[in-house]
């Protein structure tokens, strides 16, 4: 009689683990953050010089609008009044000595504006000219089963504010619509609602007592496997605008069961038929300069 070579099983039981946090459900990748912005020169020192990210060299290179690289995501400037999340991006840019570096080169060019930076124990809290918060974390921050635990460049989540008494029906609603894996639990005393997008991202809601600020319209693009399932059950509540070929949109994220409006954020919704969907994004390695420079050192190489 042949053993079984595989160290998973003993006594043909298999070794316990935690199957559900491998899955990732219907939504596939958080492809960009939307904010408009009034001032070209000020998002390239902030999010090229200082955050070390790269601006797209192919599309979106004009003056109206700047499409900014973050790993396999971006972050989409159009011109515009300035727009201001309600919460946070969390990202993934690196080594800390090397951003507090940069941050410090540009903050002569942006003393003028909202732009400064905290550091804490686990990340660089970093606000941009217009007052919008990215969490860049540290690599150490990462505690075992986070899933951007192997990002080294990227949007890791985006955190939302919502009011106090809607995280379960916002956990309802991505459920129902989009067959999406959510996480509902407490931290730090604030109820959350962790959505995953694939195997690296989320969509966090956490209930914050002065979740009032107005929206502005600022938006988010995602990708989803099943593109028709969402759209119709979207839809038959009326919710659905902006329909093309290979995308639609929504804005209002309601409670299922009784159809009250929880939250406004409008998403992107694309197919994965849509052209743009994993396209290769050109990222540069920010640590390399004209000074240091190696060959093919200014290509970035690391996870995600």
């Amino acid at each position: 009689m042949c053993e079984s070579a595989n160290p998973f099983f003993e006594g043909n039981q298999m070794a316990h683990f935690d199957y559900a946090r491998e899955d990732t459900g219907n939504l596939v990748l958080l492809e960009h953050v939307n904010l408009t912005i009034p001032d070209q020169r000020l998002a390239t020192a902030f999010y090229v010089s200082g955050l070390g990210l790269t601006r797209d060299p192919y599309l979106m290179t004009g003056v109206t609008n700047m499409w900014i690289n973050v790993g396999r995501s971006q972050i989409h400037l159009p011109h515009g009044d300035a727009q201001r999340l309600r919460g946070h991006v969390g990202l993934r840019v690196g080594e800390r000595a090397a951003l507090i570096e940069r941050l410090r080169a540009v903050q002569p060019l942006l003393e003028a504006s909202r732009f400064g930076w905290t550091e804490r124990a686990d990340r660089v809290e970093v606000t941009c000219p217009w007052g919008n918060r990215y969490d860049c974390l540290d690599r150490a921050a990462s505690a075992p089963g986070d899933r951007w635990s192997g990002i080294d460049l990227g949007i890791v989540y985006v955190q939302l504010d919502v009011p106090v008494g809607c995280t379960m029906a916002i956990a309802a609603f991505y459920r129902e619509i989009f067959d999406a894996c959510v996480e509902v639990r407490e931290r730090n005393g604030s109820l959350q609602a962790a959505v995953a997008l694939g195997g690296h991202q989320q969509l966090i809601y956490v209930e914050t007592p002065d979740a009032s600020q107005p929206y502005d319209g600022h938006h988010i693009q995602i990708y989803v496997a099943d593109f028709s399932g969402p759209y119709a059950r979207l839809a038959a509540r009326g919710l659905t605008y902006g329909e093309e070929k290979h995308q639609y949109r929504f804005a209002d994220i309601v409670d299922p069961a009784s159809g009250a409006r929880c939250f406004t954020l409008e998403h992107e919704v694309r197919s994965l038929r849509h052209p743009l969907y994993a396209r290769p994004l050109v990222n540069r390695n920010a640590d390399v300069t004209n000074r240091n420079y190696r060959t093919n050192g200014e290509k970035f190489s690391g996870a995600f």
